[in-house]
């Protein structure tokens, strides 16, 4: 494992994102759709804040969460907004941090996942699966 490899290498950039106008319903629908676990929450190319799959989970009444699971109730979801649920302002990176100094932040924070922005637009997304991968890889 090289010591300086940038977390460049390992970030996803073919972002799926939402903003303000969305729902919580269509959040959910991307996070079934494309299996991921973080949707960045973004106005023009700025990050503004995450919305995760945990926070919906927490603010729904759903005991299991899977391709079968049509009959969400959303009544919830109607009630709130994307700018309620999601964490606002999230730590961020830079696509010249370390893939080291990116394990060390999220190591020592209770998040998994960091946007990563240049010149104030947001650029990717790096994870704690990016992470796992990129040291599977190495073995």
């Amino acid at each position: 494992m090289k010591k300086r490899e940038l977390v460049s290498k390992i970030m996803s950039t073919n972002l799926i994102t939402i903003n303000h106008a969305n729902t919580l319903v269509e959040a959910e629908q991307l996070f079934k759709k494309y299996k991921i676990r973080h949707i960045p929450v973004v106005s023009n190319k700025k990050i503004v804040g995450i919305l995760s799959l945990t926070d919906l989970l927490r603010i729904s009444f759903v005991d299991t969460y899977g391709e079968d699971d049509s009959d969400v109730d959303t009544a919830i979801y109607n009630m709130l907004s994307i700018e309620q649920v999601m964490v606002n302002n999230p730590v961020h990176v830079s696509s010249n941090k370390t893939i080291k100094e990116v394990a060390e932040i999220l190591a020592k924070q209770e998040f998994h996942a960091l946007p990563v922005v240049d010149d104030g637009d947001l650029v990717g997304i790096v994870t704690t699966t990016d992470l796992l991968n990129y040291l599977l890889d190495q073995y």
